[in-house]
């Protein structure tokens, strides 16, 4: 009786997509924290290796191919020269600000926002530029709420509220890792990868910054990651398919070539396939690797809130 008794509750999660993305949503939250205080090291060295690639592909898919921008041929050049740079040149930030203000000035929308958006990325250039490298890091620290953000923004407005336990408990667990309350509980500090102990992320993450910040803003940076590729590979997917109901694995696959098409699926996949391969004989190298090919995400995710601001895609129910 207890294989009935079980289908019977699993029912309205079947049913109700909010319910789904609620649970979702809190165990992405839960298990990226678990995470985090059990072996951090271990998850900022495995997690873009097995998760990045995946979650670029998300990105590509839910920002650019179902929105259809890609085939707006004006946004093409003053939004991929700029994203080009972001990885061909040491000014990431200004690179990634002047993409978002190239699609500020095109995006079909009311001035007024327009003019908000420009000011804003105004206001952030300047000290960007001054700051170089280290608005690089900062950003990357940013990029992990700007895809919570991002999702929750995803969400129709009626249906926000609802779910409005998963942001608070990803901004309260980030308070409470931000300012050390949590790091009693933090373990794993002597199981890590080789080479890639604290030294090694703190010198990425938290240069020049003294203790007890530098652990702290490592510790908060490989739980907003883990809650980022949560958002990409689980939270979004729900909220941005047609039906309520979940899809079979194959039509999950079917509807992945079609939003892809075969030569950008066969790439992701032959991608992953080689950063995994790679990551079995060297992890640092195909971490690496992985993250200076990713740098231009961040920036689409930030290119693409604003295009939501202006445009306000998302005005009446349903999604963008």
């Amino acid at each position: 009786n207890s294989g009935p008794q079980w289908l019977s509750s699993a029912k309205p999660l079947v049913r109700r997509r909010d319910l789904r993305v609620l649970v979702a949503g809190c165990g992405v939250v839960g298990f990226s924290l678990a995470a985090t205080l059990l072996s951090p090291f271990w998850l900022l060295a495995l997690g873009p290796v097995v998760l990045g690639v995946p979650h670029l592909i998300a990105d590509v898919r839910y920002l650019v191919l179902r929105p259809g921008l890609h085939r707006r041929r004006d946004l093409w050049l003053p939004l991929g020269v700029p994203l080009l740079l972001v990885g061909t040149s040491n000014m990431t930030v200004t690179s990634g600000l002047l993409a978002c203000a190239g699609m500020a000035l095109l995006a079909r929308g009311a001035w007024s926002r327009k003019t908000v958006a420009l000011g804003v990325i105004a206001l952030l250039m300047t000290p960007a530029w001054y700051a170089g490298g280290m608005a690089a890091i900062l950003f990357a620290h940013a990029h992990n709420f700007i895809a919570v953000t991002l999702w929750w923004c995803w969400r129709p407005r009626k249906r926000r509220i609802q779910l409005a336990v998963v942001p608070l408990l990803f901004f309260a667990a980030s308070v409470l890792l931000l300012f050390g309350w949590l790091e009693p509980w933090v373990q794993g500090f002597s199981w890590q990868p080789a080479g890639m102990g604290p030294e090694f992320h703190l010198s990425f993450l938290a240069p020049g910054v003294a203790e007890p910040w530098a652990l702290r803003m490592v510790l908060l940076f490989a739980f907003a990651q883990s809650v980022h590729y949560g958002v990409w590979l689980r939270l979004i997917p729900e909220d941005d398919r047609p039906q309520e109901t979940p899809r079979t694995f194959r039509s999950s696959a079917h509807a992945l070539h079609a939003d892809l098409g075969t030569p950008l699926l066969i790439g992701g996949v032959l991608f992953a396939l080689i950063i995994t391969l790679w990551a079995v004989f060297d992890l640092a190298a195909a971490r690496d690797s992985y993250l200076r090919l990713a740098l231009f995400h961040g920036y689409l995710e930030l290119i693409v809130a604003t295009w939501f601001y202006v445009e306000n895609p998302n005005q009446q129910e349903g999604t963008a």
